[in-house]
């Protein structure tokens, strides 16, 4: 039930759980089983609970207003699975509308705009073991190798390519592709409830109800569990930006704007024709807070990546001079996002140690991934965006021959690379919206353009950051990226394409097996350059090292389609050094060209090293060597 001090909890913006207290909960009331409701409704002049129980009529079952605008009752005899929604007269009086609950656990398939009564405690958890070790395996110097997904368009029924799988039915598939490629997490694009199929899921209407295109919150559960007892960690996309305006959604709820700033100047995005959250009522940012730590209670996610930072923090995102407002010191930060965004971080961290937040932030903004406490945003991991523009957009998809002319942009990122904890993201965004796929964006013929696909893959494992591809550019999907069909699971018939995969496949493996290469993804002392003066003409060499001794590997990548044979690199210790990756491998559709397993060194200081090797640096290729008996 909700209490005097749950409601003044509410109205200072601090009730941690307050998803246990607002929303339709079933319990027993002097005998009688029923449901307990409860909305904030702060300028409505009526609030009923309609639905199938009492035949949508208004005037049956209306609620009682409470203190800081929440209305509340109790309703017998409906429980678990019943349909319902508020019907709200607005402040003048003159209108009624129904509103679906903003803390709603389920809601009815679209175009059905029902909430759902519901009760998420009929689930039994198995990952007590998983979540014991979560805070180890979450290290910023642990191995983390991200498979994100788009649940609907993952894989589709056999037998109806137009039928998305259920939540169940993609939990052990989906397990046993992500544990074979040797991922380590698993990242879910927005799993909240969205009022359409044909979207990527981040416009919501129901923040607090899993979608229901894919069955019931307790089969989401269930997909996360299979993960977790698989050893696999689950983030999940989180969209504290911006919401549908969708009108039985958070837009106007009340018949104000209530979750939406009054300001008009800050209430739309225009980029995407939604509405911001207004961040400075304690209410709605109590709404945003205790959403998080739902996900994270609730459903054990592990994770929250945060959608759409720039679109917060910026006043004018989107919007043209004239359209937007400075902040109170003339500058274009949304001040109370930033202390949002602080808040959120401080939250969760303390309320679940081990588990990660993750900005997406295109901004120049420093900071956003050191501690609150000495003004930093909180954010454990940082998408690194400008790698991606510059590697991916602006290096990799010129012809060889005209690489030179852009060959800065390879070496710039090592000049912030430890300015922030970074996560290099191949994601959904590069594969999408007229980008084409990774495969058919890279130049050349049906070779090269594999081969230069291997290249850049290689080139994310063995660069500092952690690492994310989106499913399909892992075995070589040849179409763009399409929300509302299945990824091309048939090219895996195709040697061809099972060869990149096995590509990736041994990526995984050796970036969690080798220190070298994970332990100081965010750490300067684990990056050191070997040469950097030959990426003009396409070559470079540097060193991964971790914090032992023997954690050491040389990293040599060749962006050229030449064979550089007798190309001497110098190392800092004298013996045998294996080739543990080379991406031209035959097995990996490669050419074939290397260096037979292995070269010794000789005594012939080179690049300011007192040893060397002699290698043999394929075509478009990139090769990782470890000292052997190390």
């Amino acid at each position: 039930m909700l209490s005097d001090f749950d409601l003044h909890l509410f109205n200072e913006g601090a009730h941690d759980r307050l998803y246990e207290k607002l929303g339709a909960h079933p319990l027993k009331l002097n005998g009688s089983s029923g449901t307990h409701f409860a909305t904030w409704a702060p300028n409505a002049r009526e609030v009923s609970v309609i639905g199938d129980f009492n035949g949508w009529n208004p005037r049956t079952n209306p609620l009682s207003r409470r203190a800081s605008g929440v209305w509340s009752g109790f309703v017998p005899a409906i429980g678990h699975g019943a349909r319902y929604k508020y019907s709200i007269v607005a402040p003048d009086g003159g209108s009624r509308f129904d509103k679906a609950d903003p803390f709603a656990f389920a809601a009815e398939v679209p175009p059905g705009t029902a909430s759902k009564v519901w009760d998420l405690s009929d689930f039994t958890w198995g990952d007590a073991d998983w979540v014991a070790l979560r805070a180890a395996r979450q290290s910023l110097t642990a191995p983390i190798a991200i498979y994100e997904l788009h649940l609907g368009s993952w894989m589709r029924d056999t037998e109806d390519a137009y039928r998305p799988l259920t939540y169940r039915e993609i939990a052990p598939m989906l397990a046993d592709y992500v544990a074979d490629m040797g991922y380590t997490h698993v990242e879910l694009m927005p799993v909240a409830d969205h009022p359409t199929r044909k979207s990527w899921g981040y416009q919501m209407v129901g923040y607090y109800a899993a979608s229901g295109w894919y069955g019931t919150p307790q089969d989401l559960m269930s997909l996360i569990d299979t993960l977790h007892r698989r050893g696999i960690g689950v983030f999940v996309d989180w969209v504290p930006a911006h919401f549908a305006t969708d009108p039985h959604g958070l837009a106007e709820f009340d018949g104000s704007h209530l979750y939406e700033p009054v300001d008009r100047r800050k209430r739309r995005i225009p980029l995407w024709n939604t509405f911001a959250f207004n961040y400075e009522s304690p209410q709605v940012v109590n709404f945003l807070l205790t959403n998080a730590l739902f996900w994270l209670d609730k459903y054990h996610v592990d994770g929250l990546r945060v959608d759409g930072i720039e679109a917060m923090i910026r006043l004018d995102f989107g919007r043209e001079p004239g359209e937007w407002a400075p902040n109170k010191f003339g500058g274009v930060e949304n001040l109370e996002a930033v202390s949002f965004l602080q808040r959120f971080n401080r939250k969760v961290h303390e309320a679940y140690p081990g588990v990660l937040t993750i900005a997406e932030d295109a901004t120049p903004r420093p900071n956003i991934t050191r501690p609150v406490g000495i003004g930093g945003m909180g954010f454990d991991l940082k998408w690194d965006l400008g790698w991606v523009y510059d590697t991916l957009n602006h290096y990799m998809t010129l012809d060889p021959p005209r690489r030179h002319e852009a060959y800065t942009k390879l070496l710039f990122r090592m000049h912030y690379a430890f300015n922030e904890n970074y996560l290099l993201p191949l994601s959904h965004d590069e594969v999408a919206k007229g980008k084409g796929s990774f495969l058919a964006r890279m130049p050349g013929d049906d070779w090269q353009k594999r081969a230069h696909l291997r290249l850049l893959l290689g080139y994310m494992y063995v660069l500092p950051g952690k690492k994310l591809i989106f499913m399909g550019g892992d075995f070589g999907q040849w179409q763009e990226w399409d929300y509302a069909t299945s990824i091309d699971w048939h090219l895996l018939h195709d040697l061809r394409h099972r060869s990149l995969q096995r590509w990736v496949r041994d990526l995984n493996t050796q970036y969690r097996a080798e220190p070298a290469l994970h332990e100081f993804d965010c750490r300067p002392e684990g990056f050191e350059w070997v040469d950097a003066k030959g990426a003009e003409w396409g070559v470079l060499c540097f060193l991964r090292k971790g914090s032992s001794e023997g954690d050491l590997a040389l990293v040599v990548v060749n962006f050229t389609p030449d064979v550089l044979r007798n190309y001497r690199v110098g190392v800092p210790r004298a013996g045998r050094w294996e080739e543990i990756l080379n991406s031209d491998a035959e097995i990996y559709g490669g050419s074939g060209q290397g260096n037979l397993g292995g070269v010794k060194t000789s005594p012939i200081s080179w690049h300011g090293r007192p040893q060397s090797l002699n290698l043999t640096l394929p075509p478009l290729g990139i090769i990782v060597m470890k000292q052997a008996g190390r």
